[in-house]
């Protein structure tokens, strides 16, 4: 029929739009983690095997997990506070509203500004030889080495992190806060609850969900950050990400299967915390419509 004929063509053409994205998915996302996935089955001739996962239990590679973890848990815990702190003060702190669009903005921009810019940025603002550095040095007399800052370390990774970290919690989190009713706050006042009653009570148990989510998301975020590690460090921190690097470029693990094995472990724990967030996401809006 010519009605029914036009419709289906109509929505072909809707569909046609979602071309160019699924063909970007598959040969972008699909196929290479499809590769790594049977890589770190395989032995050097083609085999199966379970061997590549099990020489994932050697010192060099368990502490590079693990220094990646803490790495990663602390970005996202830093980042979690005090981008909730921020996004907490324009939507419901009563700071003026014409500083709330300039900071979504800005969020919206650094929680995307990664990698060798933004390594480069901190090392010549706070680096050996950077500019606040050599200031405080000069003007103040405080030399931040001789106190043991080293931005090329796990403590100097984790702040160059709360750059993009700090960013996407105020983004992520802002709608969350926008969705708490006002008459839940006038209800909790009137049966008599102070304001950290209603926080402790109604608030943040509303806000659990979100925040413990959020977190996971962060987690994820920070642990699969390769170029902003590799670019600040280089060789000297031990994470998971450098050592990958490493292998790619054929330094380390003369079993390049071992490097499939190594990037499969990480997508599995970064699939883990995005898991978590998209559920814990999806059980927050419920509370929040």
């Amino acid at each position: 029929m010519p009605g029914q004929t036009e419709a289906a063509r109509r929505l072909e053409l809707r569909w046609l739009g979602l071309l160019p994205f699924a063909v970007f998915s598959v040969l972008f996302l699909i196929l290479p983690t499809l590769y790594i996935v049977i890589g770190a089955f395989q032995t050097p001739q083609g085999g199966f095997t379970f061997q590549n996962i099990l020489d994932l239990n050697t010192p060099s590679i368990r502490s590079a997990y693990w220094v990646s973890i803490k790495v990663s848990f602390a970005s996202a815990l830093l980042g979690c506070l005090i981008g909730f702190a921020m996004a907490a003060a324009i939507t419901i702190g009563g700071l003026p509203k014409r500083i709330r669009e300039p900071l979504l903005t800005f969020s919206g921009v650094a929680s995307n500004f990664a990698g060798v810019p933004l390594a480069f940025a901190f090392i010549a603002t706070i680096g050996p030889a950077g500019l606040i550095t050599l200031q405080l040095k000069s003007e103040l007399g405080i030399n931040l080495r001789a106190m043991g800052w080293n931005l090329l370390s796990t403590p100097g990774l984790v702040i160059t992190y709360l750059f993009f970290q700090i960013p996407l919690m105020i983004l992520i989190i802002t709608p969350a806060l926008d969705g708490l009713k006002k008459e839940w706050r006038e209800a909790a006042a009137i049966l008599g609850a102070s304001g950290r009653q209603y926080w402790i009570m109604v608030g943040l148990p509303i806000l659990f969900p979100s925040l413990l989510g959020t977190l996971a998301l962060l987690f994820a975020n920070a642990f699969g950050a390769v170029a902003t590690a590799i670019a600040l460090t280089g060789p000297s921190l031990n994470i998971a990400p450098i050592l990958l690097y490493a292998q790619i470029r054929g330094d380390v693990l003369g079993n390049p299967h071992l490097g499939y094995a190594l990037a499969f472990g990480m997508i599995v724990i970064t699939g883990i915390a995005n898991a978590i967030y998209i559920r814990l996401r999806a059980r927050s809006e419920r509370w929040l419509k």
